[in-house]
């Protein structure tokens, strides 16, 4: 870095520092990647470089409480499009998934990626292709990672169960419970991880991968969790993060009460995802049972943290990479994903007694909440070929064809090609449920699966949702709130200590905007995965919002309109600067 990108002076803005607290008039100077000054009228240094922010709010820099870039950052490290949105930090290592720590056998290390790339829809390829595996442990694992990749926010990682189970276990931790001698190595290896600096543990209660196996954390018992939890609490300010069932099997009462139970007594820093805050979850009776429960925890006076989104959940399905059939239950059409060529895909698409099993899978089978139980709203949008037709719903289709729908979308895709995609309309959100939750002290906001599902949907950017919506357009927030939501509030609860407020002493992660200039802007495609055949493939990204500056460590990562190619990130870790 040098010297000239860190001496900064941002004159004319309105500081809102992150606390909660009022929103002032002041400059701010930067200097050594520190902030170093915070008052009014502070006049130019002869080695400074000025930024006129009138106009526009002073924030920290903006935090993504729930990411999975984790693999992405190896071959796409400009993590595109987080600069431009105003991003410094990033958490990896969510739902239980992780690349680290690795068992000895390849083919056990195999069902990491596999897991991360159904889960999360990435590609294998570049896994295998664009990542070291130079690690057996987390701390390896974290040498690694800050030897091998720079990037343009700071990041901090999560040790995943799923990842610690198969690392001791094997494959056989897909089918059974940890033995007492079991459980003593996941607990030395989740005690590896926590001293190198993970964040905590995160583990997952919720997910049937593509074959309907409960992931290897449910089955867990409860002597091992005892045992994972006894490892965390030598840890102050580790956190263990859970994901739970809201959506498909319903179990997230029951597996939250369980988790209560095993915590009592004990000092233990827990975040559950947590109150659903889409309207249809509100009106099918899920929402209020988990409310009570979050409110329950607060009474109790645990510390446990609830996990919310404040985005809608857009989903744009493919057939080339997604889990959205086999989440919802529709194994049928699942079995077309899993086809290895796209050969065996239209093969699949076009045959009339795989679509007989189909019509009946969709109609009998999926999930009743699914997409595809109400096709009306869903839009054949993006057609890889031009066939067409595009811009009408598939039920438009299915009634111009006179068939079923599941029948008249295999029909579009083999017609308009298999790099294709259809979108569901944002599900309605509860913005009262949103608005309390953002105000809570005891929820963690932001959540938006940012770097994960690049053919499904983009969450890199929703971050701005918050402002353009619930402050600038709706007027249901203010900016001291939203800005607290993302800086402050989650620094504290990952035990960032050395930044997410504006504060002199503390590190210069900061972002400038206009709140009339930032769009969340729509997505498009951009052809820039490894496909493992030496081309690429195509994820979903969208234009920087545009902020006017972001500052990581004092250096700019996104400026002028577009990003700098500066990379200074480094690794975050719970205590950071105490």
């Amino acid at each position: 870095m040098d010297v000239e990108a860190q001496h900064r002076l941002i004159r004319g803005g309105t500081v809102v520092d992150g606390t909660g607290a009022p929103a002032f008039r002041a400059d701010v100077r930067v200097r050594d990647g520190r902030i170093s000054e915070i008052a009014s009228s502070l006049e130019p240094e002869a080695d400074e470089v000025v930024l006129d922010a009138s106009g526009c709010y002073v924030t920290p820099g903006l935090i993504e409480s729930h990411t999975h870039f984790d693999g992405t950052m190896w071959w796409q490290p400009d993590l595109d499009p987080l600069p431009g949105c105003g991003v410094s930090t990033v958490v990896m290592g969510n739902c239980g998934f992780a690349i680290a720590p690795l068992h000895e056998d390849a083919e056990v290390r195999a069902q990491v990626v596999k897991i991360f790339s159904f889960f999360e829809d990435i590609p294998e390829a570049p896994f295998f292709e664009n990542l070291p595996w130079n690690w057996r442990k987390w701390s390896e694992y974290r040498a690694s990672m800050t030897e091998g990749v720079s990037v343009p926010t700071n990041y901090g990682a999560f040790v995943g169960h799923i990842a610690l189970r198969l690392a001791v276990m094997g494959m056989d931790a897909w089918e059974r419970a940890a033995t007492p001698e079991e459980r003593e190595q996941i607990a030395a290896l989740l005690e590896d991880a926590l001293v190198a600096g993970a964040l905590g543990m995160s583990t997952n209660l919720m997910d049937h991968d593509g074959e309907d196996r409960p992931v290897p954390s449910l089955h867990a018992d409860d002597e091992e969790f005892a045992a994972l939890f006894d490892v965390m609490e030598r840890h102050p300010g580790a956190t263990v993060q859970v994901v739970v069932d809201s959506i498909m099997r319903m179990t997230a009462t029951t597996q939250m009460e369980r988790l209560a139970r095993l915590a009592d007594g004990r000092a233990l820093r827990l975040q559950w995802a947590g109150v659903p805050t889409l309207k249809w979850q509100k009106d099918y009776g899920l929402q209020q049972p988990l409310a009570e429960l979050h409110a329950r925890f607060a009474e109790e006076g645990r510390d446990f943290w609830t996990g919310y989104a404040h985005v809608p959940i857009t989903v744009t399905a493919s057939v080339k990479q997604t889990l959205l059939f086999a989440q919802s239950n529709d194994y049928v059409w699942h079995e077309v994903i899993t086809a290895e060529s796209d050969e065996a895909k239209l093969a699949l698409l076009g045959d009339p007694d795989w679509r007989a099993r189909a019509r009946h899978s969709w109609d009998h089978e999926s999930l009743e909440t699914g997409f595809f139980r109400n096709p009306g709203p869903m839009l054949l949008d993006n057609s890889a070929n031009d066939a067409g037709p595009v811009g009408i719903t598939l039920s438009e289709y299915a009634s111009s064809l006179g068939v079923h729908p599941s029948d008249a979308l295999a029909q579009w895709f083999i017609e308009n090609g298999l790099d294709s995609t259809v979108t569901m309309p944002p599900w309605e959100k509860d913005d009262e449920m949103v608005v309390r939750l953002t105000r809570d002290p005891k929820a963690v906001g932001n959540i938006n699966d940012s770097g994960a599902h690049g053919q499904l949907f983009c969450g890199a950017g929703d971050n701005l949702l918050l402002f353009t919506h619930y402050v600038r357009d709706e007027g249901s927030l203010s900016i001291e709130e939203a800005v607290h939501c993302q800086t402050g509030k989650l620094a504290g609860h990952f035990g960032f200590t050395d930044r997410g407020v504006l504060e002199v002493g503390k590190r210069a992660d900061i972002t400038v905007f206009a709140l009339d200039e930032i769009q969340r802007r729509e997505k498009y495609k951009t052809w820039d995965v490894p496909d493992g055949k030496g081309g690429h493939t195509w994820r979903w990204t969208r234009d920087p919002a545009p902020v006017r500056i972001t500052l990581v460590n004092g250096v700019a990562t996104f400026e002028a309109g577009k990003p700098t190619g500066a990379r200074p990130g480094e690794i975050v870790t719970p205590r950071d600067g105490a």
